[in-house]
């Protein structure tokens, strides 16, 4: 282990040389292909060297160190988180490469985003930094973005997502009209399940109703829950679970969206009939009781601005604590 140690000492003397870009490749190589090389890497001080990088705009000819770069902290992160959280400028260099013209190493930052968000502690640290957000909002929105580019950015906003009090704020800066298109219009395997699983937590705060209603969610997620549409059994229950979010967070308002939409009780109940697994199953149910039970207690003129529910039920709803790190 001191080999590995004095190697990755010498790698990081040279991030100051006119060989760093050269060091930079080599650290991108080691951290991927031997994991015991990560550790002390960090220990050494690669990591804020690293962020620098990314900060760095002024040579455009210097777009791919800045990837290798991207992919060495990613990679380094997998083994060392706390080192990655607790160098300053962090998080200002994962938004800076998420930026980048550069497709991979926008997508090596939004990985390695979902690296660090595995950690709950993490997760309102990581919220709190907007541009991070955006970033990634921006990233599922870029046009002829790779599979992989979609799916690690949904992963972080799914990681995002599991901290109830980032919710609103990925609602505020635009996250629920994209990721909607996804469920909509993309046929990528993988895709849909991903955007789906991140719209049922996105969908756990009162602030999703209204913007469910202006891109016509409900009934995007009520045709997905239906047998019809051939969506995958996991794409289907994340949509009924995000359903149930829904009407558990927004009330009467929420419920009448859904009872707006044609169908509903049939797709719902289809799901519940023959849901693909037993958690499938059960929310579909669970959708059903709260469904039926406000229509048969609906009085006439009623505010549908009243929620009636218990609006901190939805961060326990969708997952549970063994499979929270990972999406679906």
């Amino acid at each position: 282990m001191e080999v590995k140690h004095r190697t990755a000492r010498a790698l990081v003397q040279r991030l100051d040389s006119s060989t760093a870009a050269e060091a930079i490749a080599e650290i991108r190589l080691l951290s991927k292909h031997d994991p015991e090389m990560r550790a002390p890497l960090a220990d050494a001080g690669a990591v804020p060297l690293l962020a620098a990088r990314l900060l760095d705009h002024h040579d455009s000819s210097d777009a791919e160190t800045q990837e290798n770069a991207a992919a060495a902290l990613l990679n380094i992160s997998i083994s060392a988180r706390e080192a990655l959280m607790s160098t300053p400028g962090i998080l200002d260099a994962l938004a800076a490469a998420l930026r980048l013209p550069l497709a991979a190493a926008a997508q090596h930052a939004a990985a390695t985003l979902y690296s660090l968000l595995c950690v709950d502690a993490y997760r309102p640290i990581i919220g709190s930094k907007k541009p991070l957000i955006t970033g990634l909002v921006d990233l599922i929105r870029t046009p002829g973005a790779s599979t992989r580019s979609i799916k690690d950015a949904l992963k972080a906003l799914f990681g995002l997502a599991l901290y109830p009090l980032n919710r609103a704020a990925l609602v505020e800066l635009g996250a629920v009209p994209p990721v909607l298109a996804l469920v909509a219009n993309d046929a990528r395997t993988g895709v849909v399940e991903d955007a789906t699983a991140v719209i049922a937590q996105v969908a756990g705060c009162y602030e999703s109703v209204d913007a469910f209603r202006r891109v016509d969610g409900v009934r995007v997620l009520v045709d997905l829950v239906g047998a019809s549409t051939g969506a995958s059994g996991r794409a289907r229950e994340n949509a009924a679970a995000a359903l149930l979010n829904l009407v558990m967070s927004g009330g009467h308002k929420a419920v009448g969206d859904v009872m707006e939409v044609e169908g509903w009780e049939a797709a719902i109940t289809g799901l519940a009939g023959g849901g693909v697994t037993a958690r499938g199953k059960s929310k579909a149910e669970a959708l059903l009781r709260v469904l039926r039970s406000e229509r048969q207690s609906q009085p006439p003129g009623r505010d549908d601005s009243e929620t009636g529910f218990d609006v901190s039920a939805p961060q326990t709803l969708l997952y549970s604590s063994s499979n929270s790190n990972s999406i679906g």
